[in-house]
């Protein structure tokens, strides 16, 4: 039987534990994957089959498999060259959120900005935190575009806002104008904070979708040192050009993401959700580097087709079921007149389930951590560097902002580590040894302001100490809530509710980031001992949460994690996807196209 005859079409799984294993019930009690007698490799991990240059193994239970279109790591990016250039070339959204962090520290600062436009502490921090608010809008705002439209095409609409508030910034007349350029730009960054990583993610082969996605953290990381040093460089040009343009730099890059997005190849798991399957197909095959001639017999490329079409049954099946969305409840809407008002109901009853009693515990998971993400003071640092630096005894415009800088460079050091071990260590022990280390830093921080913020200048050894825990809450938030804040969420829900629940953690992110911004220059001009034991004690809170309230999610099943929150959600769910599986002939496809090899 030919492969690309079957008609099966499928999807890439949304997160890379289910890329690299997918749990398949068994038809028949014992009843293997593989036929037995079938030429493959034994290990001692299962049954390993070399298909076109990657490999398919199935495992020692006989029910479950994992594949690989090549080698992971380094050699992985290599071999997936050209979805590793899409990647790189889409977390240029990545590198524009970085870059409007950085920036604004400087610009807060330079001598003919603070000329131009005293500002008050409470006007300050409307600056910073009106660009939070207008990512919140589009964060929750662009999942509704892409769905509909393309990533692509939602990610040149996001550049297009981005750049229009780039505009407003660098060309401001009026203070009223930076604050418009903040607020639109914000809805051009929140977007595309959100549209990067999702089209890498679904871009990406299964054995490189982490180092992809680490990528993108890179990315933010880099945009954040790329944007203060280029502030820094500037800060002693004449006039308005020291802030002009460092505003202005940051529409290069958000014109060539946005004219680059027309050479991108669309999402296939877009297009499968669209019904399109041979443009799924197609697209697929590009990103796979594979021949049309190829890919006709190709097993790995078929197998992951097919997993997109099972996830998106899945989906569609799930939202249908818990949310009572019979054919009579749709007849009646319809004899009703009221179709605005049914979608906006469904929409809603779909929001409404996160805090439904089988899923609330999970969604305080993803809502808290963005919480303490942002209440640990990263972007305080961020935003109000030489501020927060000042506070502490150090004078002298150079000094306070290389010190700032510094900020950016260690978390960027941070990242480092964080991919080794976020998998090797697991989240608990990584997010309570990052919270237990910066609260004892803001803590020691606020008593030496507290000893010696009287006669700081008698007492410099001192100064230095507090920039050092300043340095060490930035490496220790680097490892911790750093990476884990983005990867947690993705991890506790069961995949209908993914989607949702990781936009309700990417809401509660940029919500908390607002706070932060708006009321970080307001606490320092009140007390800068004050502002530093308040973020102490979130931390404190954040390692008792921790301890006591997140579970470990490292190297953990779906079925593992229902029980990790006495939830039967996923068990629900993994009776409903071998439902579909028989359905759709999953198994049957995989013993066709085995035997025929």
């Amino acid at each position: 039987m030919s492969v690309h005859n079957a008609g099966y079409i499928a999807l890439s799984p949304s997160n890379e534990a289910s890329a690299f294993q997918v749990n398949i019930p068994p038809v028949e009690p014992n009843s293997p994957l593989l036929p037995s007698g079938h030429n493959s490799t034994h290990t001692g991990e299962g049954r390993t089959l070399e298909l076109q240059g990657g490999t398919f193994t199935v495992h020692p239970d006989g029910n479950s498999y994992s594949y690989a279109y090549g080698p992971r790591g380094l050699a992985g990016l290599r071999h997936n060259r050209y979805a590793l250039l899409c990647a790189f070339f889409a977390s240029l959204g990545g590198l524009e959120f970085g870059y409007d962090q950085g920036v604004i520290a400087n610009v807060l600062v330079m001598e003919d900005f603070m000329l131009r436009w005293p500002i008050t502490p409470l006007q300050k921090g409307i600056m910073t935190a009106v660009l939070e608010l207008g990512a919140l809008i589009g964060a929750l705002t662009a999942g509704v575009y892409a769905d509909k439209y393309s990533r692509g095409k939602s990610i040149v609409a996001a550049c297009i806002v981005f750049c229009i508030g780039s505009s407003f910034q660098c060309f401001a007349r009026h203070l009223s104008h930076l604050f418009i350029g903040r607020a639109i730009g914000g809805v051009g960054v929140g977007a595309l904070s959100m549209l990067s990583p999702l089209y890498m993610a679904e871009i990406s082969s299964p054995e490189v979708r982490g180092s992809l996605m680490a990528l993108e953290q890179l990315s933010i990381v880099l945009g954040v040192v790329f944007g203060f040093w280029t502030g820094f460089m500037t800060r002693e040009l004449p006039g308005s050009a020291s802030w002009r343009i460092p505003l202005g730099i940051q529409l290069i890059p958000g014109v060539i993401l946005g004219l680059g997005c027309f050479f991108l190849p669309p999402s296939p798991r877009l297009l499968v959700l669209q019904g399109k399957y041979d443009e799924a197909h197609a697209s697929l095959t590009r990103l796979r580097m594979r021949t049309e001639q190829e890919a006709d017999g190709d097993l790995l490329v078929q197998l992951e087709l097919l997993e997109m079409r099972v996830e998106t049954m899945l989906i569609q099946r799930t939202l249908q079921s818990d949310l009572d969305l019979d054919s009579v409840h749709q007849r009646e809407n319809a004899s009703n007149g009221d179709k605005r008002s049914s979608g906006f109901s469904m929409e809603w009853r779909a929001w409404k389930k996160l805090f439904d009693e089988r899923y609330r515990d999970r969604t305080w998971i993803g809502v808290l951590i963005m919480v303490f993400q942002q209440w640990s003071g990263i972007n305080a640092l961020l935003y109000y560097g030489p501020t927060l630096v000042h506070s502490i005894g150090l004078r002298g415009d150079t000094v306070t902002l290389l010190v700032s800088g510094g900020i950016g460079i260690v978390q960027l050091i941070a990242v480092m580590p964080a991919i080794v071990f976020i998998d090797r260590v697991g989240r608990r022990p990584l997010l309570r040894g990052g919270s237990a280390a910066m609260a004892l830093s803001h803590l020691g921080i606020a008593v030496l302001v507290i000893l010696f913020q009287s006669d700081w200048s008698a007492h410099r050894f001192a100064a230095w100490i507090a920039v050092g825990g300043i340095y060490t809450f930035t490496f220790a938030y680097g490892i911790s809530f750093g990476p884990i804040g983005w990867v947690l969420p993705s991890e506790v829900f069961p995949l209908s509710m993914r989607s949702k629940g990781v936009a309700l953690s990417t809401a509660s992110n940029w919500i908390n980031n607002f706070f932060i911004g708006l009321l970080t220059p307001v606490f320092v001009d009140f007390s800068p001992s004050v502002t530093f034991l308040i973020f102490a004690g979130a931390c404190t809170l954040s390692y008792l949460w921790a301890t006591h309230l997140v579970p470990e999610t490292a190297n953990v099943s779906l079925e593992e994690v229902d029980k990790l929150f006495r939830s039967s959600a996923g068990r629900e769910e993994a009776l409903l996807k071998a439902e579909i599986e028989q359905d759709l002939g999953f198994r049957e496809l995989i013993s066709e196209l085995v035997d025929d090899r």
